[in-house]
């Protein structure tokens, strides 16, 4: 039975989508990867997306970061109908309200880990000062301290991932969206990585919307929600 949205938008919650469809024309073919979703992540919950490879998580994540257009429906962002806004203003909100964390980290290899973590607040607008700052406190508190001026080269993957974790957090979201946050990484670094993330949700109230393969990680979440058939249903599907 498809997953039904608990509430309409509404303030309590950080994320919601309504109707959200996106389709794709290959050639003569209409294709629709994703199909009616409704879906309300309130402040601080933990969420869990799972499905097959190709179901339509990663494409789901981007809809719901802004980083892409649904086909139908609306999506909206700490109270904010993002698809009524335009491009610059979608951009603001994101950078305010959302942060992101993929399976590759995206530093930027010329920058440290203390630059990269400041850049989001630099775009932002804030002073140099002012966001290194922040970058520096909030890279102390993921355990990389003593890293600040280290290059994504000079860090080993659990510690690029760390980086990647503080970056995504260093604008204080409401949400964050991660793609296989811990793909990449072996078995002891991904459960630091997750318990980490796990950490900073609960202390920051921050909402954690991962989306994942591993049911390990899945558990752990306040929901699990899987997609198939272009729709969500709530729960593990074996």
């Amino acid at each position: 039975m498809p997953y039904v949205m608990p509430n309409p938008p509404s303030e309590e919650h950080v994320l919601s989508c309504h109707h959200l469809t996106r389709s794709y024309v290959d050639g003569a073919l209409i294709v629709e990867v994703l199909k009616e979703i409704n879906l309300s992540i309130a402040y601080g919950e933990r969420i869990a997306i799972v499905g097959a490879s190709g179901s339509g998580k990663s494409t789901l994540l981007h809809l719901l970061g802004g980083l892409d257009q649904p086909t139908e429906g609306e999506i909206w962002v700490a109270g904010q109908n993002i698809s009524k806004l335009s491009a610059t203003k979608r951009a603001r909100l994101r950078n305010r309200s959302l942060g992101f964390v993929y399976q590759l980290h995206h530093l930027l290899p010329e920058f440290t880990a203390l630059e990269n973590v400041a850049l989001p607040l630099l775009i932002a607008g804030e002073k140099i000062t002012d966001a290194q700052k922040k970058a520096t406190q909030l890279l102390k508190r993921v355990g990389l301290g003593a890293r600040l001026n280290f290059k994504p080269s000079k860090l080993s993957g659990g510690e690029r991932q760390r980086a990647a974790v503080a970056r995504a957090l260093v604008t204080n979201p409401h949400c964050i969206l991660a793609d296989e946050p811990t793909g990449n990484l072996d078995r002891e670094n991904a459960e630091e990585v997750f318990k980490l993330m796990l950490e900073l949700n609960r202390d920051l109230n921050i909402a954690l919307v991962v989306v994942t393969h591993d049911s390990h990680i899945a558990i752990q979440m306040d929901r699990v929600l899987t997609l198939v058939d272009g729709g969500l249903i709530q729960g593990l599907i074996p």
